[in-house]
């Protein structure tokens, strides 16, 4: 069986890298850094943020609540601060499903080609 090349799961991911998945612009997820306390990406030494997966789901919360639900940022905070959305609950828990399917699928290729070995 012919050798497969692993996929690299990142650890962190840069602003750009972010910005890039939600179709928006760095400076915007940098002012939502500024206006919700549950972004808080590592900053590296030179100052460059490091988001980790964590980051980029809440990332994708407030996303969520402002661009798909059309909230105004402080009514975004004020669902965020009394956590009564429950319906982005389904759409992660839709989406760690799906991570997982492909964990388990990659295993699955990975174990059939040392088997064939």
């Amino acid at each position: 069986m012919p050798y497969k090349e692993r996929e690299i799961e990142k650890k962190y991911y840069s602003i750009g890298e972010v910005a890039d998945q939600f179709k928006v612009a760095p400076s915007l997820i940098r002012y939502w850094e500024g206006e919700f306390d549950i972004i808080r990406p590592k900053k590296d030494k030179k100052g460059n943020r490091r988001y980790t997966k964590d980051d980029i789901q809440k990332i994708r919360y407030v996303y969520h609540l402002v661009k798909e639900k059309g909230f105004t940022l402080q009514g975004a905070q004020e669902v965020i601060a009394s956590g009564r959305d429950q319906g982005f609950d389904k759409v992660s828990a839709v989406q760690k499903l799906q991570e997982i399917r492909d964990f388990l699928i990659n295993l699955k290729h990975e174990l059939q080609s040392r088997k064939g070995s």
